[in-house]
């Protein structure tokens, strides 16, 4: 396939350079890529396409109160790092889970960098995520967020930014697993050729950081995956992991908590005790007698055994709340105040709406910003500036009047493309990168991680509930 002919935008790339060349990390891959003919590389997508529906990697969304299975949207062509910018991502991610632990600790304990004046007691008492029923605890290590996924971008001139930080449940390894799995079947030669660092051991990782956090050492844990079930956007992710931890895929009325504060799963052998719980359900639903009574996905007495030391829960109750698009705005100076460190890796520049002067710039800029609320995810329940109708924009303005803790704003990014697959040739198309990290008693970060790409033209909506695909990301080792 002809690069050549790839039309370049002024944009970063990821892949290819202002001169139109590969970048460097990306050379072989294009130099393989000049053998094929169109319809060879179109025959091998199909083939894909074949193996994601025989293999059933589907995805679920919401549309009009039915459930859709979607299989799954991939890009064939991958987006590639050179392992030595890898390092220093690699770097930045772990300060800033290290930092977010020790927040969520203190916030939950002494709150000293409320007292401290470094974050706004306003702010934490306007979370929706801060959950009182987790005051006074320390979970085993001091780790409430034991898997992270962070959102990076990159702008116009190549700075990584991160977009956002998800703490409760975030998702999509799964995916990251099988775009692997899927490239290493379409592309062995390349494999073989060239040094893509590994993302397979991610399931053993994820397995050792859980076994870690089981409140009985010396013993072999039994882990759970709860779920909200089939019907869950994620469920095949939840059923995949379990599969590969060799855990045991569980939904609420399968367990139960004894007079003895410990849980158990109902089996036809009768009761049996679970260690871990690999929660994939949000804290309003764990706990009919925590949180909502009317949950019938959760566990009454849950929350009970957890407090008690009886049962591990990754991610932690309460730990959501670091994951609110107000508090990100604080997080520079959280890893300051916890590590006295400059962040390795920077936020997006963000205007706090709940502020009186930057909230009159955001008002007064609703065409040029992108503008969230704090506790949405997915793309939903925000508003691009530009792209907006006046009619979105003023709607957004009585909102942000109504709420303004609810609200931040950052400008609108020129988010880099990458070369994509598009009716037989390559077109550049928008795309961020979610990296997994896990923490308890080790800390690991994935080398690469789960790329999303923006399939439709110009579009910056790179979610798959609204029409975004995936590529496979390689870390490349560079020869000097």
């Amino acid at each position: 396939m002809n690069i050549n002919n790839y039309p370049l935008n002024g944009l970063y790339d990821e892949l290819i350079d202002a001169a139109g060349k590969p970048r460097p990390p990306a050379k072989a891959l294009f130099e393989y890529l000049a053998a094929f003919d169109p319809a060879e590389l179109n025959a091998r997508r199909a083939a894909v396409d074949a193996a994601i529906m025989t293999m059933g990697i589907t995805f679920t969304i919401y549309s009009d109160g039915t459930n859709i299975d979607r299989a799954w949207p991939f890009d064939i062509i991958p987006r590639i790092m050179g392992n030595h910018e890898w390092r220093r991502v690699d770097a930045g991610l772990r300060q800033r889970l290290k930092a977010l632990n020790l927040f969520i600790n203190d916030l939950y304990n002494g709150q000293k960098i409320v007292k401290d004046g470094v974050f706004p007691i306003e702010v934490l008492a306007g979370s929706k995520n801060f959950r009182e029923q987790c005051k006074g605890i320390t979970p085993r290590f001091g780790v409430w967020a034991h898997i992270c996924g962070t959102d990076l971008v990159r702008d116009a001139d190549g700075t990584i930014y991160v977009l956002e930080d998800n703490l409760r449940v975030p998702s999509g390894v799964s995916y990251m697993l099988e775009n692997r799995m899927l490239m290493k079947r379409l592309f062995p030669e390349l494999f073989q050729k060239s040094e893509i660092l590994p993302v397979d051991d991610y399931t053993t990782r994820l397995h050792e950081t859980l076994a870690a956090l089981s409140p009985y050492p010396g013993e072999r844990p039994v882990i759970a995956v709860l779920t909200p079930g089939i019907y869950n956007s994620a469920y095949f992710e939840h059923s995949y992991l379990a599969q590969q931890m060799g855990a045991v895929l569980v939904e609420g009325p399968d367990l139960v908590v004894a007079e003895d504060d410990c849980v158990y799963m109902k089996t036809i052998d009768g009761l049996r005790r679970i260690d871990v719980i690999y929660r994939r359900i949000d804290d309003d639903f764990l706990d009919p007698e925590s949180f909502r009574p009317d949950s019938a996905l959760g566990v009454p007495g849950l929350m009970r055994a957890w407090r008690r030391g009886k049962v591990a829960i990754a991610n932690a109750p309460g730990a959501g709340v670091a994951d609110d698009k107000v508090v990100y705005t604080f997080v520079p100076k959280i890893i300051k105040y916890y590590l006295d460190e400059d962040a390795i890796l920077p936020n997006v520049p963000s205007y706090l709406c709940m502020d009186a002067k930057e909230r009159e710039y955001v008002l007064a800029n609703l065409d040029k910003l992108v503008v969230k609320p704090a506790n949405e995810s997915g793309g939903y329940g925000m508003i691009i500036g530009p792209r907006a109708t006046p009619a979105e924009r003023e709607r957004f303005r009585e909102q942000i009047l109504a709420d303004p803790r609810n609200y931040m704003a950052q400008p609108t990014l020129s988010l880099s493309t990458a070369p994509t697959l598009v009716d037989g040739g390559l077109a550049p198309r928008h795309l961020d990168l979610r990296p997994f990290v896990l923490q308890s008693e080790n800390m690991y970060v994935t080398t690469g991680g789960l790329t999303r790409v923006a399939m439709r033209e110009g579009s910056l909506v790179v979610n798959s509930s609204q029409g975004g695909g995936s590529k496979d990301t390689w870390i490349v080792e560079e020869r000097r």
